[in-house]
Parts: C-alpha cells; structure tokens; sequence
C-alpha cells in the first residue's frame, strides 16, 4: 500500500509518420499516422484526473488492459503508475487532507491515530477504495488480520483490480494457512498485473502446495 504517486502516461509511440510525395503532387498522398496498423493509441492521464466516477472507470479499464498485456516490467510500469495516481487522488478535498494525515501519522508509527483518521475516510467516502485499503494496511500493521480482510474484500469489491489489495489478501490468507484462498487472489494478480515481483514463480509454487502435484 504504497505512497502516493505522481505519474503520467506516455504519449503514444510515433512510429508511423505522413511520408511526403516521392515524386511530386501525382503520387497519392500516405494514410495519416492514426490509419496505420503500427500506430497504437493508449490512454493519455494528462495533469487533471477525470472528476466523473464513469469517465475514471473507463480510464482505469483501458490503463489495466495496457498493464495486463504490457511486453516488458519497463512498459509496465508507466501504467502502473498512472493507475495508482488514480487509486490515491479522491474526489474531495477533505478526503485527501484526512489521507494525508493518515499517512504522516503512519510514518510517525502512530498507529492508533491512523486508523481513527482512515475510519473517518471510510465513514465519509465509503466508495473510497484506497480508505479501505489503507486502513487494512493499519490493521495488519496492529496484527488484526481479520479487520484487514474484511476491508481488503471491500477494496475488492470497489475496484476488483486493485492489485496491491490483491497482494495483501493473499499474503495474509497465506499466513493463515488459507493457501487455496490464497493463491486464487495470486492467480487473479497475475492475471492483473503480470509484471509484479516474482508472481509467476509464486502461483507456480502455491499451486503445487494446493495440488499436491507438480505442474
């Protein structure tokens, strides 16, 4: 459950440009750049996130499926970040000061005061994934693990891509010997965000614990 991040998307790559006429104004003229098979679109962040709750859900959903089939950790990652500042940037100006708090507070280990501030976010914006999620950060770090369940299942429940909330729930069904729970919530990380830190040989591994059986 990471700081919050500022990041921007790429523009697309420029691959395909409007050649000039080779032999003078009888040769017809090339397609434009955005007609050729070569040139991807990708979702552009911009500075200003979309205020509208359908117009960032269609963003995150095209930002997911760059991260999904991304070729390489590197090209992943501009996405990755780009879907995170989303995660961290409310719609309310008190929301965000309450998470920030709630973040100093954490960082000064003050824990107590963290969960009472990220439960006033939970209370306010109860649409708020990243409240849950952060204050099921807060209750792992108080060994509540139950607590931490019950609001990484409504980060889930909000925002079903979450990865991090993803992660979370499967380390700490692991550590409670849940492996099943545990490596279903693996496999749909993996299926989310390929390029996470050693997910393939983690899902691997767990499924052979699960199965008994090698792959």
């Amino acid at each position: 459950m990471a700081h919050v991040a500022s990041a921007q998307v790429p523009p697309p790559d420029a691959n395909a440009q409007v050649a000039p006429p080779a032999n003078g104004p009888k040769d017809k003229a090339q397609p434009p750049a955005e007609a050729t098979p070569s040139a991807v679109k990708k979702p552009q962040l911009g500075k200003v996130i979309p205020e509208s709750p359908g117009e960032r859900a269609k963003l995150l959903d095209d930002l997911y499926a760059h991260l999904a089939t991304a070729p390489t950790d590197d090209a992943a990652k501009p996405f990755a970040e780009a879907i995170e500042r989303i995660w961290h940037t409310p719609n309310s100006d008190t929301i965000s000061a309450l998470m920030e708090r709630a973040q100093q507070a954490v960082n000064h280990q003050r824990n107590d005061l963290a969960l009472q501030l990220l439960s006033a976010v939970v209370d306010l914006a109860p649409d708020y994934a990243e409240g849950w999620n952060r204050r099921a950060f807060a209750f792992y770090t108080e060994g509540d693990y139950e607590r931490a369940l019950g609001d990484l299942r409504r980060v889930l429940a909000l925002e079903p891509n979450h990865y991090k909330a993803l992660d979370a729930l499967a380390l700490i069904m692991r550590q409670l010997n849940r492996k099943p729970q545990a490596l279903k919530a693996y496999e749909k990380l993996l299926t989310v965000h390929p390029s996470w830190p050693n997910i393939q040989a983690t899902v691997d591994e767990l499924r052979r614990e699960v199965e008994g059986r090698g792959l």
